[in-house]
This record gives structure tokens, sequence and C-alpha cells, in this order.
């Protein structure tokens, strides 16, 4: 889990970066559920979060800019 004003701190390049990482980590959560392998159920909601923050913050940036 990502604390909001560590996310607030980076900057837009490392903010995307760590958005294609989490999106990454979301295909690859869904794969496992898919294939029955999935271990850490509680993982998805987790990233879903995540990405929902970061999103936020990367539209209140360009926004503000």
């Amino acid at each position: 889990m990502t604390k909001i004003a560590d996310l607030r701190s980076q900057t837009n390049d490392q903010l995307a970066d760590e958005l294609l990482k989490l999106k990454k980590e979301q295909f690859n959560l869904r794969f496992q559920a898919a294939t029955g392998q999935m271990e850490k159920t509680h993982r998805v909601g987790e990233v879903r979060k995540d990405i929902a923050r970061i999103s936020t913050l990367l539209r209140e940036k360009r926004a503000a800019s």
C-alpha cells in the first residue's frame, strides 16, 4: 500500500513509472486468478486502489500546471 504523502513528493515521470509497474502487476494477478494460482487475493484490491491514487494525482498535477 502506497501512502499518498509519498506519492505527492514524486515527479510526474516517477508516478507514470509506478503506474506502469502497478498495471503490469494487476495483469499478472488477473492471470494468476484465471489459472487458479493466486495466493494473495487481497493484493488485487490494493493494486487497484494504488492505481486509482496515482491516476488521481497525475490528473491533479496536470490540472495545476
